[in-house]
Order: structure tokens, then C-alpha cells, then sequence
């Protein structure tokens, strides 16, 4: 439950039109539900301005949508990360408002328009196609969190003029987002060109040595550019939710 609809809930009361008792009952898990396999933290929009994020993986179908139907009753909008494709049809079959996002694994239900709660525009790079997954994720999430964000796919360091074709807009961004796998150097490139936060994403794209992540891990870690800051590995969700929670501010 979001302020907004607190609020309402409050003033029908105070003017009248909703009884006490009804009121009571739209309060009734206003803290946490529990269904059993799962104990749903409702509060979690007022506590912290979004609803609480189901993560996906190792849930069942079932399971999911249990979760999304109780809180559909007192949220706008859901998301839930790392879901399979098979699981996302079952999903989508029982809950028609909910879209599935299969290049970044995700599933967002909207019951209203998003509306635009940031101060400015939130830029998420990659530095290779197969970073974009990850890079996917990251969008989505500060999108359904209410921000406008911009995108810039494939512009590493291999090919570093590529990214300088993009300076205007990456000059003009409140926060960028940047993921990238093999040696993980481009979030240190792109910092150097800019004043605002820099949220490194590592991904677990690479060879051998790249260690599923963990050298592009290190590697962001150990930036000499100062206004970097790391996330985990393949957290393109992680990397959203902040670049959105800066640029409310």
C-alpha cells in the first residue's frame, strides 16, 4: 500500500463515506500476509516508496501468482525478477495485465500508468550485446519505478569511440548504470567523462579467466574513477533500484 492510497482510505473515513469498519478491513494487512509460503511485506511502499520485489527464481508458477494476486489488491505495480519463460506463460495466463520481459527475465504488472517520480534521466550502458540481459534488467526496473531512462547497447571499450559518439546524452544523465563482463573496465571509462553516479554492474559474460564475473568484479572494485560504485554480479535489478532511489532525491 502506497501513501497515495492510504491517504484515501483515511479521507473517505474522515469525510464520511467509507465506514469505519470497511476502512478496518483495507487495513487489515497493512503490515505483512501471511499465505503460508510466503509472509508478504505490504508496508514495504510506505516504509520505502515501491512494493515489495518478488524474486522469480526457485518459486513456482503457483507460488507467483499467489504473491502477485494479494498484492495486486493494494499495489499498482509488481514486478518479479528472474522468471523462466515457462513459468512467465503460466503467469500471464492467470494474470492479463502482467507483461513478460524475456530478454531480462521479468515480469511487470501495471494496473496504472507508471508516472514519473524521478528528477532526471537515468542512462543504462552496456558494453556488449550479451551484457544486455543484464543491462535489460536494469531498465526495467528503474522504468516501473517511475523514472525516464535512456539506453546505449554494445559501446565497450574494444571499440571505445563508439561510446564518444553518445557524450551528449551521457553528459546530461542524473545517474548511469553500466554493465560489463570480460575485464570490466568500461564503468571506469565512462565515470571519468562525468560528475554524476556511476552504478558498475559486473556480468558473468567472458572466457575462462573471467571467472563468472568475478574478474570484472574486481576489476569495477578497484576503479581510480571516484564516483563508481558496485553492485553484484548479473544484478541489473540491485543496479536499477539504486540509480532510481538517487534520482528521486
Amino acid at each position: 500500500m502506497n501513501i497515495d492510497m492510504l491517504k484515501q482510505i483515511l479521507n473517505a473515513v474522515a469525510s464520511g463515506k467509507t465506514p469505519v469498519d470497511d476502512a478496518i478491513a483495507s487495513l487489515k494487512n497493512l503490515s505483512i500476509e501471511d499465505i503460508d509460503y510466503a509472509h508478504i511485506d505490504h508496508h514495504r511502499s510506505l516504509r520505502k516508496g515501491f512494493p515489495e520485489v518478488i524474486f522469480g527464481q526457485g518459486k513456482s508458477s503457483d507460488q507467483i501468482i499467489g504473491i502477485m494476486e494479494r498484492m495486486m489488491i493494494q499495489e499498482d505495480v509488481i514486478l518479479v525478477t528472474r522468471v523462466n519463460k515457462e513459468n512467465a506463460e503460466k503467469v500471464i495466463s492467470k494474470i492479463p495485465d502482467a507483461d513478460y520481459h524475456e530478454d531480462a527475465g521479468m515480469i511487470i504488472c501495471a494496473t496504472k500508468e507508471i508516472s514519473d517520480q524521478g528528477k532526471g534521466t537515468i542512462l543504462v550502458i552496456s558494453a556488449g550485446t550479451s551484457d544486455m540481459h543484464v543491462a535489460k534488467e536494469a531498465f526495467l526496473t528503474a522504468w516501473a519505478m517511475g523514472n525516464h531512462v535512456e539506453t546505449i547497447f554494445d559501446v565497450g571499450v574494444a571499440g571505445i569511440h563508439r561510446l564518444f559518439n553518445h557524450r551528449e546524452i551521457i553528459e546530461s544523465a542524473s545517474v548511469i548504470i553500466v554493465a560489463a563482463g570480460m575485464e570490466g573496465a568500461l564503468p571506469s571509462v565512462v565515470a571519468g567523462m562525468v560528475s554524476c553516479p556511476v552504478i558498475a554492474v559486473p556480468t558473468s559474460i567472458g572466457y575462462g579467466a573471467s571467472l563468472g564475473g568475478l574478474t570484472a568484479l574486481f576489476a569495477m572494485l578497484n576503479s581510480c574513477s571516484s564516483n563508481v560504485a558496485v553492485v553484484n554480479i548479473d544484478n541489473g535489478f540491485g543496479a536499477g533500484y539504486m540509480a532510481s532511489t538517487i534520482n528521486r532525491l
